[in-house]
């Protein structure tokens, strides 16, 4: 078949809105998609970030291209609707793949208060 465009889901949160920790929480989160995906960067095809609107401090794709060096890769942020009840200080992605896996061979990766936005994928 070839490579195929697929998407990994990922997100995590901070404890508070401030530049380090959102670079910080997002290096984690990209590193843990890559570990557990084995991927090469040049499978990477983009990545699109979203936070709540509680955070500002920073936009997350600056660790993609500062702390990992995603240089080639296009890279967006956006802010999420203020939906009532929703899990604050959050930040997702949706990282772009060239792939030969299979949608159930890619494993999604949720961290920290995040885990609870996908409980389906927890071990059971």
């Amino acid at each position: 078949m070839g490579k195929v465009l697929r998407g990994i889901r990922g997100a995590t949160t901070v404890e508070r809105n401030g530049a380090q920790e959102i670079l910080e929480a997002t290096r984690e989160l990209l590193e843990a998609i890559v570990e557990e995906n084995e991927l090469d960067t040049e499978d990477i095809a983009s990545a699109i970030f979203t936070v709540t609107p509680d955070l500002n401090a920073e936009f997350p794709a600056t660790a993609a291209r500062e702390l990992l060096g995603w240089k080639y890769v296009p890279l967006l942020c956006a802010t999420e609707i203020n939906v009532p009840d929703r899990l604050g200080k959050c930040i997702r992605v949706l990282v772009h793949v060239n792939t030969e896996r299979s949608q159930r061979e890619l494993k999604h990766v949720y961290l920290r208060d995040a885990v609870q936005l996908r409980t389906d994928l927890l071990p059971q």
